[in-house]
């Protein structure tokens, strides 16, 4: 079956790239900020839902699985059959999820809510893979570094926002306030974003979703639930064999079927190969900021190390990370054409190593925590920049959506398993204040060396990418929509 790229017809006014820009960005903040709603709710879900703590951690994990499913998943359907709109389907899910969550008084609709949020995941990948096709070649690399950062971005400066809200208001506010955002986005995107010029067309690979999906389902949940139920048990151990079975035969797959989810061979590519593992190492680093961090800030002063803030103070400290991302992404765009997408790569990487360093130096004082967490901030608005131009540089641009919600998929899944170890590293080095049991200053040194060790092993992935000439401009071809 032919998968040469189908063309839509060109429309005599397009918007300015600033403004297509702007609200793919937005629209990626308002993604990333459902992740960070919730986290000012979770000591408080198992009375506000009438349910167990063990069970309201659902609330969080469906998140998780509907992301993996659903980015992969929406990357593909996006380049068959129009990226712009399976961004208009994602937002649609996010804002029905919202409202799902802010009518719900019990777990059950809760963690459907929460779900369908989670649905709406592919909407960064989809963001960039839109600007590729639509915006000259001098804006992309600002573009979509600034379009990658904005999952940090929404998160940083989320978290301060949904702290305020939980706290000043009803806890509903918080998704009521998520689905204004999320319709608005969805307003914007039908105004003034373009559909994408470039589809590649084609039959959806139903097996390969199905296979993928499961696959990760099985990864996810033991990585997530591991924890809470041993990680030697039956049920772990048993989910992380039917991971190893489903990858295998839906490689099988894969290989065969024209038209494939994900297309092996070109991510076999040592560029995108090298860039996917090069992010999950990556993913694996950042998050021990976002676990350590918060919970020195909490803990109580009389352990000798805890800063004894509020959830609000705690949001406040780690905002400037997120503009310290944005701020990052022009810096990003000009160090890749300068030098090439790997060297900021591995610059992105050492700065975030150089932040963890300054984190076992530097963890006493309230400035000390927004420093380290600028800096760590750098480096991952220097790394998610360069991300995306190292795996769009590599694929075909009918592509580009399925290989950048591969690669969004793949620092999400470091991610995860970031979460497990640290979380395995602070439940078993501890200390008892009261009749409390606390995680140790050790096991958050132990934690945050881990994630210098990450990154560091980040930047030596990133060396082996196989180098690449910084591309002039006019060696890009011009958006489709250009084209005569």
């Amino acid at each position: 079956m032919s998968t040469a790229p189908v063309r839509s017809a060109d429309p005599t006014d397009r918007p300015p790239a600033n403004t297509v820009v702007a609200v793919l960005a937005f629209s990626g903040i308002v993604v990333s900020l459902m992740q960070t709603v919730v986290i000012p709710l979770v000591p408080q879900l198992p009375n506000l839902l009438g349910a167990p703590a063990a069970d309201t951690t659902w609330a969080i994990t469906a998140t998780l699985l509907a992301a993996a499913v659903a980015t992969p998943t929406m990357g593909r359907l996006g380049d068959m059959y129009g990226k712009r709109r399976m961004l208009l389907i994602s937002l649609a899910l996010l804002v029905a999820g919202s409202v799902v969550c802010a009518l719900s008084d019990s777990l059950s609709p809760m963690i459907v809510g929460r779900a369908l949020q989670g649905l709406a995941s592919g909407v960064i990948p989809l963001g960039i893979s839109i600007m590729r096709d639509e915006l000259p070649a001098e804006r992309l690399g600002s573009a979509t570094a600034l379009m990658s950062a904005s999952l940090g971005v929404g998160g940083a400066l989320g978290l301060p926002a949904a702290a305020l809200l939980a706290e000043q208001f009803d806890w509903h506010v918080l998704f009521w306030t998520a689905a204004g955002l999320g319709a608005f986005a969805l307003v914007l995107v039908l105004a003034l974003v373009p559909e994408s010029s470039v589809r590649s067309g084609g039959r959806f690979d139903l097996v390969g979703a199905l296979g993928l999906s499961a696959a990760l389902v099985c990864l996810l949940l033991a990585i997530s639930k591991g924890a809470d139920w041993g990680w030697g048990s039956g049920t772990t151990t048993g989910l992380l064999a039917a991971t190893a079975a489903l990858l295998a035969a839906w490689g099988w797959w894969e290989l065969r079927t024209p038209g494939p989810l994900v297309d092996l061979r070109t991510s076999a590519r040592p560029p995108v190969l090298m860039t996917n593992l090069a992010s999950v190492v990556f993913g694996f680093s950042m998050f021990a900021m976002s676990l350590v961090l918060p919970q020195l800030l909490q803990l109580p002063t009389g352990t000798g190390y805890g800063l004894g803030q509020s959830m609000v103070a705690v949001g406040l400290v780690m905002a400037p990370s997120g503009l310290v991302m944005m701020a990052m992404a022009p810096v990003s765009a000009r160090i890749s054409r300068t030098r090439g997408p790997k060297t900021t790569l591995i610059v992105g990487a050492l700065v975030v190593a150089t932040g963890y360093a300054l984190n076992l130096l530097l963890m006493t004082e309230i400035w000390h925590l927004v420093l380290v967490s600028s800096v760590i901030g750098a480096g991952v608005g220097l790394a998610y920049g360069a991300m995306p131009s190292l795996v769009m540089a590599a694929v075909p641009v009918t592509a580009t959506a399925a290989a950048n919600s591969l690669n969004t998929l793949m620092r999400s899944i470091g991610t995860s398993v970031s979460s497990a170890v640290a979380g395995v590293a602070l439940a078993r080095m501890t200390i008892s204040f009261g009749s409390d049991t606390l995680p140790s200053q050790d096991a958050f040194r132990l934690v945050i060396a881990i994630g210098a060790g990450a990154a560091l092993t980040a930047a030596a992935v990133a060396a082996l990418i196989p180098g690449r000439r910084p591309t002039p401009a006019t060696d890009r071809p011009a958006p489709v929509a250009a084209r005569g």
